[in-house]
């Protein structure tokens, strides 16, 4: 594949998860709507102390292994060895129901035990039901790692943000209305995971009829074992770090506290929807490259700018609207969060543009025991500087820890990236995407101060800040070929706007 079409292929696909994102969005929103209002807090809670326990020994039961097929699987099927594509996806599958079977069984075993443990005797029935899914979960993740590697994201589209969400928000109302309560909750869940399998299968069969007909080549499992371990346990630091603010401060401060911080931490970590949209479609278009240094770069820059250019914008919006967002959105007792979401929007814009899309960089180029490396340092730095900020100065102490580690690890990748295999982001074309920033940050720091009155301030920012940075854009001739390329996939508008700029 060229450079222009992995542009297209980068810009279409990317585009089709954008959209998946936003939709999920919408739909778990809905879901945790009907909860709610349905069962008691007591419930919900059980159901996400129960999750949160499937999901986190989920992550050693399939070992990190579907992250090796659309890292392999993409550099076959660039040589056209689809028997071995085949022959890695049949390895994964098997490898992962086997020990995601295991586990499963431990879960059964211990279910009594953890409740006990927790003090909630019907997380016992939670556990058992939810561990029917630790092998249903592995296989869904294997499936959505397929449709990576082949680069049709729109069936992963389908599976993770309508499907699955759709069936379990009916089937979850369905339970709860005719009296089924946290089985109704649980049930809920697996259903919609089932389905979403169903659809994957049928999907894939569909869409990869040169891997499904293919003759199985036996894949030595040694390989994609030493590449995925090291990035299974990074997702169980990840995992990890998504909950340790909040055990920090619920430790040093108070429950109040956490629920304040939880909001404003998801208003900031909303700037990671494009790294996240790009993130699927960004490693195998690296990995199938990986030995051409030029089409990594190329491949690498092109989509470095394009996570920078649509994010900063948005974090010049919710950094300098923060106290107007938290106050209209949520209420004026949300605006002590103003600083943490200050910080977590500046950490995660940085970790978003410098490491690649999703942090995958790294992985597409076969680094992963670098990636665990680089969890683990963000791991160490958030807690050590958590621990000795919280009991200082509140929440806004686990925002400095967050984006401190944050900051760390994506400028970590950029150099590692840079030391071992000869690439960095920072080109002229990036430069004035940054450069276009400044006239957008002086227009935000006049609204901020000229507008005393929350709502004015939330409408008018986006206004301005997005008025001046386009425009800045337009005048530095910052629009490139590349640009053309993606717009194209995007609008036909799109497209002619940008010709018609990069003309004069």
């Amino acid at each position: 594949m060229n450079d222009d079409e992995s542009t297209a292929t980068m810009a279409r696909e990317g585009s089709i998860t954008f959209g998946g994102n936003i939709i999920g969005k919408l739909f778990g929103f809905l879901i945790i709507a009907i909860i709610t209002r349905l069962v008691s807090p007591s419930v919900y809670g059980l159901f996400i102390l129960a999750t949160s326990i499937i999901l986190f020994v989920q992550a050693f039961a399939n070992l990190g292994l579907p992250k090796a097929i659309d890292y392999f699987v993409p550099q076959y099927l660039s040589n056209g060895e689809h028997d071995k594509a085949r022959g890695v996806i049949v390895v994964v599958f098997a490898l992962v129901l086997l020990s995601s079977g295991v586990v499963a069984v431990v879960i059964v075993l211990t279910a009594e035990t953890l409740a006990d443990a927790f003090g909630e005797p019907s997380l016992r029935v939670a556990l058992l039901v939810l561990s029917i899914t630790v092998p249903f979960l592995a296989i869904y993740n294997a499936l959505l790692a397929s449709f990576s590697a082949i680069k049709r994201l729109k069936y992963r589209v389908y599976m993770r943000d309508i499907i699955r969400p759709t069936v379990r928000l009916v089937a979850t109302a369905a339970l709860l209305l005719v009296g089924y309560g946290l089985l109704g909750v649980v049930g809920g869940y697996l259903v919609g995971l089932l389905v979403s399998i169903i659809a994957g299968v049928y999907f894939l069969r569909k869409n990869a009829p040169r891997i499904v007909e293919a003759r199985t080549t036996r894949v030595a499992s040694r390989p994609l074992l030493w590449y995925s371990v090291p990035l299974a346990f990074a997702s169980i630091i990840y995992i990890f770090l998504g909950q340790i603010d909040y055990f920090v401060i619920g430790y040093f401060e108070s429950s109040e506290d956490v629920g304040i911080y939880r909001v404003g931490y998801a208003l900031a970590a909303n700037l990671m929807i494009f790294s996240s949209s790009l993130g699927p479609i960004f490693k195998p278009l690296i990995a199938e490259t990986k030995t051409d240094k030029e089409a990594v770069r190329t491949r690498y820059r092109t989509a470095t700018r394009w996570i920078a250019g649509l994010t900063l914008p948005v974090m010049l919006v919710v950094g300098f609207g923060a106290s107007a967002y938290l106050s209209v959105v949520f209420t004026p007792q949300y605006t002590v969060a103003t600083a943490a979401v200050v910080i977590l929007a500046v950490g995660c814009t940085i970790s978003a543009s410098c490491g690649g899309p999703d942090g995958t960089l790294l992985q597409g180029l076969g680094y992963s025991r670098l990636v665990f490396i680089n969890t683990a340092i963000l791991l160490v730095i958030n807690v050590g500087v958590s621990v000795l900020l919280v009991p200082r100065i509140g929440i806004t102490g686990a925002a400095i820890g967050t984006g401190t580690a944050l900051t760390v690890n994506g400028l970590l990748a950029v150099w590692e990236a840079h030391r071992y295999h000869g690439v960095h982001p920072f080109t002229r074309d990036l430069g004035k995407v940054l450069f276009a920033t400044l006239p957008a940050t002086a227009g935000a720091v006049v609204i901020v101060l000229l507008i005393d009155i929350p709502l004015l301030v939330a409408i008018s920012l986006p206004i301005v800040v997005f008025t001046l940075y386009i425009g800045t854009l337009h005048l530095t001739d910052a629009f490139t070929e590349d640009d053309a390329e993606i717009a194209a996939q995007l609008s036909p508008a799109l497209k002619k706007a940008i010709a018609k700029s990069r003309r004069r």
